[in-house]
């Protein structure tokens, strides 16, 4: 029997009613919604930088958050496999001694399989960390290692059993590092000027071939001043050119050789000013413009250059008070846009054709969607925006509680799937309009990959379902960093304590079994 398009269904049996689902039976009260959180992008820090420079020539700071869901503190995990520790009664105050969290080993997580469950492997690190969050970077899947840099240096974990295949250390800490290394396999992390908590710049160069675990040339940034001022960069690859946004002037590099190929021109000098960039198959740079007091008279533009030349191949230009926030994609061109008043309140989702004409603009709020699944816009990597992913002709968008898809055409919801009680991450286009998504796991359930398409929960597939063993662990990371490829999954946090009582794993993976 065909059944045609619906596109509101709750992926989990029984099903219960839930806002917008007129498809199922009733027995649901809606979970509580999350806080607005009104973030600023860089964007705003600019107009503010630039506004203080006319009255004052002074620096500029620029704090960071970042988070995977950005929820509240992460669940309590179950205990894991092995002894707990009991505490002693005692009389006066005691001076407690933090008892790491212990976490289980690969071969406990696989000893709880079920017929059909994934087989699974986990990573520790050990490393002494200080005593604050510190934040872990994309995840870059190059032959049969899944890498990753974080806190003093890259690690590379080889994709079968996650042992560590090489490390290169570095001086100072990890604080930038672009979304995708070169088509060869080469990277270049930006660390900081020092080991200090503060007073430090993110200056310094290193590259890497994620290959080989051999470390390359090292080259730290030149800045004059506050207009290229590295308090905080930005940057991303493409091709085998290295872009960098340094406060308010960017730059483009050669990546085998560090050797500086151009400066990222500025168009109407004293109007706009460079402030992120994204890589992949395009090289697309953002800039804010006309910065005023008043944001609702300023602007944001993105260029296309040709990465070995700088040339620009064209130009796109938002309407007043409005902003350019992540870039979901440089191949097609689909990047998230919101007001300057209500911020990540007022989104929307905005594809361009290869010219840089617009295509169609998309908003996703009537269906529930929350910008980048509620971590919001912090400002940071332009390529950060986690529960979305994008095709041909299609966005995909994820969230706490949901997953649809729009056309890039008529910017209209092609399917979309409700769950009141997990987040359904999606991780790539699995053929035309259908996807391959991530349920985390809950209280209940475990994790698992799922495949839909128009036609929402009646086209439910699994993929793939993880072992209830690996539940606990796998929560704890929030799907802070996923990556996926040749039906394997790979799950880190998006950063991690130096508190060792709340330790957690870097990594967690799922394959199918054998």
């Amino acid at each position: 029997m065909h059944h045609p398009p619906q596109p509101w269904y709750r992926p989990h049996q029984p099903q219960q009613q839930v806002p917008d689902n007129p498809y199922a039976p009733g027995g649901y009260t809606p979970p509580e919604p999350p806080p607005r959180r009104r973030r600023f992008g860089k964007g705003s820090l600019i107009a503010m930088v630039v506004a203080l420079s006319l009255l004052a020539a002074s620096g500029w700071v620029y704090a960071l958050v970042d988070g995977p869901w950005n929820r509240s503190a992460a669940p309590v995990a179950d205990k894991a496999p092995g002894p707990s520790a009991t505490p002693t009664p005692s009389r006066g105050p005691a001076v407690r001694t933090p008892v790491p969290v212990r976490v289980p080993t690969s071969e406990e997580l696989n000893a709880g399989r079920a017929a059909g469950d994934a087989t699974a492997w986990i990573a520790d690190d050990r490393t002494d960390l200080p005593r604050r969050s510190v934040k872990l970077y994309p995840l870059w899947i190059v032959g049969d290692t899944v890498v990753q840099a974080g806190y003093e240096k890259v690690t590379a974990r080889r994709l079968s059993d996650g042992t560590e295949a090489w490390s290169v250390p570095l001086p100072a800490s990890v604080c930038e590092a672009p979304a995708n290394p070169t088509p060869d396999g080469k990277i270049v992390v930006v660390y900081k000027s020092d080991r200090n908590w503060t007073g430090n710049r993110c200056n310094q160069l290193q590259m890497i071939d994620l290959r080989t675990g051999k470390a390359g040339w090292r080259k730290k940034l030149t800045e004059t001043g506050s207009m290229d001022g590295t308090i905080m960069v930005n940057s991303a690859i493409s091709g085998g050119t290295l872009a960098i946004v340094q406060s308010m002037r960017a730059a483009a590099y050669r990546v085998d050789t560090g050797g500086k190929l151009y400066d990222i021109p500025l168009e109407n000098p004293g109007k706009c000013y460079p402030d992120n960039v994204a890589g992949g198959p395009r090289l697309v740079v953002g800039s804010t413009c006309a910065i005023n007091v008043d944001r609702g008279k300023s602007y944001h533009q993105l260029r296309e250059l040709d990465p070995r030349t700088g040339k620009v191949r064209w130009r796109y230009r938002t309407q007043p008070g409005w902003s350019v926030g992540k870039m979901l994609s440089v191949d097609p061109v689909v990047f998230t846009s919101y007001h300057h008043k209500e911020l990540t309140a007022d989104w929307r989702v905005v594809a361009l054709k290869p010219g840089g004409k617009l295509r169609v603009t998309i908003d996703a709020r009537p269906k529930g969607f929350a910008y980048c699944a509620d971590a919001g816009d912090s400002g940071g990597n332009m390529q950060m925006c986690p529960g979305t992913a994008v095709g041909k002709d299609i966005v995909f968008l994820g969230g706490t509680d949901r997953v649809g898809g729009y056309s890039l055409d008529t910017g209209k919801l092609v399917w979309g799937v409700k769950s009141s009680v997990g987040t359904l991450h999606p991780l790539r286009p699995d053929g035309g309009a259908f996807a391959l998504v991530y349920e985390a796991p809950t209280d209940e359930e475990p994790g698992k990959i799922t495949r839909f398409g128009p036609g929402g929960v009646d086209t439910k597939k699994q993929v793939l379902r993880h072992p209830v063993t690996a539940r606990a662990t796998e929560r704890r990371m929030l799907a802070g960093r996923l990556a996926y490829a040749n039906g394997r999954i790979v799950i880190a946090p998006s950063g991690v304590s130096g508190n060792d009582a709340d330790h957690q794993a870097r990594m967690l993976s799922f394959a199918p079994g054998t």
